[in-house]
């Protein structure tokens, strides 16, 4: 059973999915958990212009979070620090049927080809088989499961080691507590938090990439437990090598211990999901359904879960238990989620095209020599985006563009993650739905 700060970290984790890093730090830095039971929560916002916003803009974000971690409804009620002296109940009441985050354990973990050599690394560091593994680099694309791996581990070891300091940070949390840190003065505090760790996780570690403040505390956070010989675990979306903006020193180091990736799920793991997701949620679904989905949805394990959710959510509002659920109906059920994720693969052409359309040009325009604001900015923008949806070596990104080489387009990458706002995090978002819109 967990804590009313370890489920909201769950949301927080799965709010991370639809809401840009930004949005996070800045709408929910403020946000506690001051009670939690079988159908509501109550979250605690100090602020009064924050609390408006995110009762306004997130609040149905929320809601559907806690849906999808305990396969049904909550309320969710926003309070001041006046109203929540009338909360009657202790902060760490907890709900005393749903398990939360005791779901990413080993045991639910499914393993295929694409995951095996990660899982079996995980449990190796869990079940402290070696010292060799150290740091442990999980890299894939999102949904694949690099954090239930990270949770599995801590898990593990948390049963073995119940005495531990177990520290589990985001790479976003982690740099925005050292800029708090750094502003209230509190640098010691913030490293003997980090420094102390006997195990440190952290997730999404390709967040600190091009943040240079961040990245020279966390080298020293890293060389301090590394040297104690103290077990470190990181996840990122790709590994140490296309993280252009991360300082040398680190990437050697991360590099220097065991790096292991996450692919997409085969057909056969897919299919063993779908299955263990449906028994968890109490169906057992008909095989010409699971085979529908298994050959329909390939992109990753989230969207599996996610259509034995709604399944499920379907037959329970609109129909009841003891209705059939056939390839017919679920097709109907789940068809606006095959619309998200689609095997398109985009080409340089496309991208340029719609990256050029965007911003009121034409392609010609956007390969050129124009060094207009506007146009740099665009340009900047596709070498950025050919390089993240396509294959195409730096070399070969810089042979679209008139007179650019690799260094060039390395420079523009660099450019676009290190002023990553969230204006343009939104036109990046933008311009990549109306490349998948193509498809």
């Amino acid at each position: 059973m967990n804590s009313a700060e370890e489920i909201w970290q769950s949301v927080l984790e799965l709010l991370k999915d639809r809401l840009t890093p930004t949005a996070l730090s800045t709408w929910f830095d403020e946000c506690k958990v001051i009670d939690i039971n079988e159908s509501r929560m109550v979250i605690l916002i100090p602020t009064d212009f924050k609390r408006s916003v995110v009762e306004a803009r997130f609040k149905g974000y929320i809601k559907d979070a806690l849906r999808e971690i305990f396969s049904g409804d909550f309320d969710v009620l926003l309070v001041g620090e006046k109203e929540s002296k009338n909360i009657t109940n202790p902060p760490e009441q907890k709900p005393s049927d749903l398990s939360g985050n005791d779901y990413y354990t080993f045991e639910n973990f499914i393993v295929g080809p694409s995951n095996s050599f990660a899982h079996a690394a995980a449990k190796a560091v869990a079940e402290e088989q070696t010292k060799a593994y150290n740091p442990l680099f999980i890299y894939g694309e999102s949904g694949l499961g690099k954090t239930h791996l990270l949770y599995a581990i801590r898990h593990e070891i948390r049963r073995k080691h119940p005495d531990y300091n177990i520290v589990f940070v985001r790479g976003n949390d982690f740099m925005n507590e050292l800029i708090t840190a750094i502003q209230m003065g509190k640098n010691i505090d913030f490293r003997e938090k980090y420094r102390s760790a006997d195990l440190f996780l952290m997730d999404d570690i390709q967040i600190i990439a091009g943040k240079n403040s961040t990245q020279e505390e966390f080298f020293h956070t890293f060389n301090t437990l590394y040297e104690a010989q103290k077990q470190i675990v990181f996840t990122s979306d790709r590994p140490p090598s296309e993280m252009y903006t991360l300082a040398d020193r680190l990437r050697t180091r991360f590099e220097s211990g065991l790096l292991a990736d996450i692919q997409p799920p085969d057909y056969e793991t897919r299919t063993a999901i779908i299955k263990n997701k449906s028994i968890q949620l109490g169906m057992i679904l008909p095989d010409d359904v699971v085979n529908y989905i298994a050959e329909n949805m390939t992109s990753n394990v989230r969207q599996l879960e996610g259509a034995v959710k709604k399944i499920r959510a379907y037959r329970d509002l609109s129909q009841g238990e003891n209705s059939e659920i056939t390839v017919t109906s679920v097709a109907r059920i789940i068809k606006d989620m095959f619309k998200e994720k689609t095997a398109y693969i985009p080409t340089p052409d496309d991208i340029i095209e719609e990256t050029a359309k965007y911003y009121g040009l034409t392609s010609a325009e956007l390969r050129g020599q124009s060094r207009t604001r506007n146009t740099t900015l665009a340009r900047q923008i596709a070498m950025y985006q050919i390089r993240r949806l396509t294959n195409l070596s730096l070399q070969d990104i810089g042979g679209l563009f008139e007179g650019r080489d690799h260094s060039t387009v390395l420079t523009s990458i660099k450019k676009i993650e290190n002023s990553m706002t969230e204006e343009l995090n939104q036109t990046i978002k933008d311009i990549t739905a109306n490349i998948n819109a193509r498809g």
